[in-house]
């Protein structure tokens, strides 16, 4: 596999994984106000539920921990992209990775036939 096709392809997943902590800390953000909602609405105790709602912000807290860490892999991965490929002024856009699958398999085919 060409550097470039593999670079597109991580760059690919990396976007996806940073977007899905995304939007798993913006459920969480969600879930945290339905459920002080429902509690400000139905009139329970104040303090009803106090447990399940600290146990959530662990969980934000661990994901925003999760973010920090992908950013470091981003980070490494773009020191990476600039020993081997010889630099990386801005991440591939994921949208290219089609059209450079495509070549490579081409240039595979043109090899082969010569």
């Amino acid at each position: 596999m060409p550097l470039s096709v593999a670079q597109l392809r991580i760059a690919r997943d990396l976007q996806q994984a940073e977007a899905a902590l995304d939007e798993a800390l913006l459920l969480q953000a969600q879930l945290l106000q339905t459920m002080l909602g429902a509690r400000r609405g139905t009139g329970v105790a104040p303090f009803l539920g106090q447990d399940a709602l600290m146990r959530l912000l662990k969980s934000q807290q661990a994901m925003l921990d999760a973010g920090g860490e992908l950013a470091r892999v981003h980070g490494r991965l773009s020191t990476i992209a600039v020993e081997t490929c010889g630099g990386n002024d801005a991440c591939p856009p994921s949208a290219r990775l089609e059209d450079a699958e495509a070549a490579a398999a081409g240039m595979a085919v043109a090899a082969q036939a010569a």
